[in-house]
């Protein structure tokens, strides 16, 4: 697949999203990078905004089995890593696998899960396996994780941690509906207008090839060091405990390219960094204590870190520094 049949593949891809996700198509992009830059996607938003429907019709588009797992307080690893059971046929112990062993997990309320859950969970984000009475067993190919929390709910939830959090490549929003969004979907549903349901347009190894494309979409040396500036500042921010790890530039130059893929663009600009700065970045970030009571988040530092940072010089002067 080369880059002009990847950027086709990821409009079929949203268009046909579009038929059944009504007025979001930034979220659906964001999404769609993610999984195009081998990363895992974090939805942090209210109930009733569809996350379930995103993640349902993005592995029904893709053509990947999908797997679903709603995290309780009482879930244990086992129930979503799979575990060993006696098979009566010979009496010998085999391994039956859990839900985990899908291309398209939604973890959802993901927050709810104690920390021995979590820590099965991250084994498979960071290594693509799970480990079961010591003998490891690898997840399927593209393997991607996406999970929801909701963020005004505390009881009964448990704070992810910071090295859990770090391995998602982004954290969006979706937001409400605008009006005239909101209009068209009750109308359809006052008219007894059934959602269309997705088709497949793909398959794992179509997602696999587009993957795969990345790697020819260029980054001149000035975009890299602005990525690296970026990061930095959020390092030595003044109301910042722990800025970006270097996982956080390594997330921003996959989205980059991926961005850059989409608009049909065999390079990368200043631009495409600038718009995924805040979700690569913000979730990764750690408030110092004081900074907590004063109503102040990590996206609106990182937005300040995008402002303040110099931008490399314009279009034409990046493509002639291209490598």
């Amino acid at each position: 697949m080369n880059l002009a049949e990847a950027r086709a593949w990821g409009e079929s891809v949203l268009g046909e999203l579009a038929t059944v996700v009504v007025g979001k198509r930034d979220a659906l992009e964001m999404v769609l990078l993610g999984i195009l830059a081998d990363g895992h996607v974090l939805i942090e938003d209210l109930p009733g905004l569809g996350k379930t429907l995103i993640a349902s019709s993005f592995a029904t588009v893709l053509g990947l089995e999908f797997g679903r797992v709603q995290f309780t307080p009482d879930l244990l690893p086992a129930d979503i890593t799979g575990g060993p059971y006696l098979d009566p046929t010979d009496n010998r112990l085999r391994f039956r696998p859990g839900p985990l062993f899908a291309n398209l997990v939604l973890a959802d309320e993901i927050n709810r899960a104690p920390a021995k859950t979590q820590a099965a969970l991250l084994e498979a984000m960071a290594e693509q396996q799970v480990t079961a009475d010591g003998t490891a067993h690898r997840l399927p190919d593209p393997f991607v994780v996406l999970a929801t929390e909701n963020p005004i709910e505390s009881e009964g939830t448990y704070p992810l941690p910071e090295a859990q959090l770090d391995r998602f490549l982004l954290r969006l929003r979706i937001g409400y509906l605008s009006v005239d969004d909101e209009l068209e979907l009750l109308d359809a549903r006052a008219t007894h207008r059934r959602p269309q349901r997705p088709r497949p347009v793909t398959d794992a190894a179509g997602v696999l090839a587009a993957r795969a494309t990345l790697g020819g979409v260029e980054v001149g040396r000035d975009v890299l060091g602005y990525i690296v500036a970026l990061v930095d500042a959020t390092r030595r921010h003044p109301q910042l405990a722990v800025g970006a790890s270097t996982r956080g530039g390594l997330a921003l130059l996959g989205l980059a390219r991926g961005r850059a893929l989409l608009a049909g663009r065999d390079y990368v600009l200043p631009d495409d960094v600038k718009a995924l700065a805040v979700p690569a970045l913000a979730h990764r970030l750690v408030l110092r204590p004081e900074v907590w009571a004063r109503d102040i988040d990590t996206d609106q530092i990182v937005a300040e870190v995008v402002v303040a940072t110099p931008v490399p010089g314009g279009p034409a002067e990046l493509a002639q520094a291209r490598p």
